[in-house]
C-alpha cells in the first residue's frame, strides 16, 4: 500500500516508539550535594612576612649612606607583609573547626586565614602537615553563630573506573565552583611522593582546586584534589586526588600528634620483571623483590632475607613493588604482621613485628632498575670477565674492600649481560641466593644451570658504596 500523506506514517512511528521499554540512564544530579556542602568548602589564604632592611643585611649602620639613614632607622625592627595570596582550597572535617588542606597550599606560610563563602574570614592555626602525602591540617576558633557542617569521608577503594564524581573548590580565586566528571583511572604514580596513589579524574580542576573534596555520587568525599597535568596551567582533563583511604590515617595522626608515624619493615626493595620471576620459579609477575635488609630493621630477625619476593603483606597482596612501602607505612606500629614471601620455588610465611619509620628514609629504598631492550641479545657467551676484589679494584670502583664477591672488571656492551643492567665495577655477590666467593665457583653454578637447561640466573650486585641491583643473567651460550 503507498501511503501519499507521510503525516500518517511519522504518526504511526512516534506511537510505536513511545509504547517503547526504554532503559536510559540519566547522568547523577549533584545539585543537592552541592547545595548542601557548598559552605563547608573554603578559601585558604596565606602571608609571608619579609624584613624591610634586607638589602642593608651584614652591614655596618655606620657604613649606610647617608640619604637612606632615616629610612633605616624608621624601619630597622619593622617587618613588611607581603600581600595576602589566594593558593588554594580546604574543607571542614570537624564542627570544632578542623579543616583539611593540602601541605603545598600553606608551604612557608607565616599567617594562614581560612575563608568561608559567607566572606567570614578566620586565622587558622597549623595542626601538622606531611609533604610526602601533601596533606595538611588547620584548626580554627568558628565564631559563636557560626554552624559548620563537617563533610564524610567514603571508601576510595570502592571507586570504579568510570564512575561520576563531583569537585568543589576555588579555582583562580573564583569562589565555590563546582565541576563534575568521570574517574579516569586509579592508583596512578606521578612521582610526587614515596606513598603515590593518586585517583586521576577529569573532572575540571585548576590552579585554586588544590585541597578541596572530590565527591562521589553519594556526597561522600572520596579523594583530596591535590595536582594536574596541563601544558596551558588550566584543566586538560587530568586531575589528580589523594585517596579517602590514604588520606584518614594521615590526619588522624597529624591531629593527635602534629606528624606521622608511620610504620617500618627495613627492607630494600626492587620491582619483579618478567625474567625475575622466570629465574625464581614465580607463575605471576608479582610481588617485591627484597635486594637488601637493613640489620636494624624488623624485617631481619624475622627471617626476611635478600632474595626473597614480598608477595603478601598483612593480608594484602602486592601487586606491583611501590604498594609495598605505602602498605608498610598505614600498618600501626607494634602491629604483627603475616608476611607471605617466595623463597626456593616455594611459599613462605614470616611474622613481623612493624617498627617506626625514622622520616629522614623512607620506608623502603627503592632502586629503579632502567628498561631495556632485550631483544638484540647476542651469543657472546655471558660477555663479561671477572676478578676476585683487590685493594686497587676497589678504589678504581668505589667499593668496600671488605665485601666479599666477584668484580666485573671487562664487559661487552653488545651482550645481553649489559642490556639487563650488568656494568663493570658491579661487585657480584649472590648468585641465585648463595654468597659468592671465587671464579671458580662461579663457573661451576653456571655450569650447573646449563647442564639442567636454565635459561636465567638471578645476581645481586653492589654497585659503588650503597647502590644495590638485582636482576637475572642469561646462563645458555646457544
Amino acid at each position: 500500500m503507498y501511503i501519499k500523506n507521510n503525516s500518517f506514517l511519522y504518526i504511526l512511528i512516534f506511537t510505536f516508539l513511545l509504547i517503547l521499554p526504554v532503559d536510559v540512564k540519566a547522568y547523577p544530579d549533584f545539585s543537592e550535594i552541592a547545595s548542601k556542602y557548598a559552605d563547608s568548602v573554603v578559601n585558604i589564604s596565606t602571608t609571608q612576612k619579609i624584613e624591610n632592611n634586607e638589602m642593608f643585611q651584614g652591614l655596618d649602620p655606620n657604613e649606610i649612606p647617608d640619604v637612606f639613614k632615616d629610612w633605616y632607622e624608621k624601619n630597622k625592627n619593622s617587618q613588611q607583609q607581603q600581600a595576602p595570596s589566594s593558593l588554594g582550597s580546604g574543607f571542614v572535617i570537624d564542627e570544632e573547626g578542623i579543616i583539611l588542606t593540602n601541605a603545598h597550599v600553606i608551604l612557608d606560610a607565616d599567617e594562614i586565614n581560612v575563608i568561608f563563602s559567607n566572606g567570614i574570614v578566620l586565622s587558622a592555626e597549623l595542626l601538622g602537615k606531611d609533604t610526602k602525602t601533601d596533606l595538611a591540617v588547620l584548626k580554627i576558633n568558628p565564631e559563636p553563630e557560626q554552624d559548620l557542617l563537617a563533610l564524610e569521608f567514603g571508601d576510595s577503594d570502592n571507586l570504579k573506573v568510570g564512575e561520576w564524581v563531583m569537585a568543589i573548590g576555588n579555582p583562580f580565586g573564583l569562589g565555590g565552583t563546582v565541576t563534575a566528571g568521570i574517574v579516569s583511572a586509579k592508583n596512578r604514580d606521578i612521582r610526587s611522593g614515596p606513598y603515590d596513589n593518586f585517583i586521576q579524574t577529569d573532572a575540571a580542576i585548576n590552579r585554586g582546586n588544590s585541597g578541596g573534596p572530590l565527591f562521589n555520587a553519594d556526597g561522600e568525599v572520596v579523594g583530596i584534589n591535590s595536582a594536574i597535568i596541563s601544558t596551558t596551567g588550566g584543566s586538560v582533563g587530568i586531575g589528580f586526588a589523594i585517596p579517602s583511604k590514604t588520606a584518614i590515617s594521615v590526619i588522624d595522626q597529624l591531629i593527635e600528634y602534629g606528624e606521622t608515624r608511620r610504620g617500618w619493615l627495613g627492607v630494600r626493595i626492587q620491582e619483579v620483571s618478567d625474567d625475575i620471576a622466570e629465574s625464581l620459579g614465580l607463575n605471576e609477575t608479582m610481588g617485591a623483590l627484597v635486594v637488601a635488609v637493613d640489620d636494624s630493621g624488623p624485617a631481619k630477625p624475622a627471617g626476611i632475607k635478600s632474595g626473597d619476593v614480598i608477595l603478601n603483606f598483612d593480608n594484602q597482596p602486592i601487586t606491583t613493588m611501590r604498594e609495598l612501602p605505602r602498605i608498610v607505612a598505614e600498618t600501626k606500629i607494634g602491629k604483627k604482621v603475616k608476611v607471605e614471601v617466595w623463597r626456593n620455588n616455594k611459599s613462605v610465611t614470616k611474622y613481623v613485628v612493624i617498627d617506626r619509620l625514622n622520616e629522614s628514609n623512607l620506608v623502603a629504598s627503592i632502586d629503579d632498575v632502567p628498561d631495556v631492550d632485550l631483544d638484540n641479545s647476542t651469543s657472546l657467551d655471558l660477555g663479561f670477565s671477572l676478578s676476585t676484589l683487590t685493594d686497587d679494584l676497589s678504589q678504581r670502583y668505589d667499593l668496600n674492600d671488605k665485601q666479599k664477591g666477584l668484580v666485573v672488571t671487562v664487559i661487552d656492551e653488545q651482550s645481553d649481560a649489559f642490556k639487563r643492567g650488568l656494568r663493570e665495577g658491579d661487585l657480584i655477590n649472590v648468585i641465585n641466593e648463595q654468597d659468592l666467593y671465587s671464579v671458580d665457583q662461579f663457573v661451576r653454578i653456571i655450569e650447573k644451570y646449563r647442564r639442567a637447561n636454565r635459561d636465567l640466573m638471578l645476581i645481586k650486585a653492589v654497585r659503588g658504596q650503597n647502590m644495590i641491583r638485582v636482576f637475572p643473567i642469561k646462563v645458555t651460550n646457544d
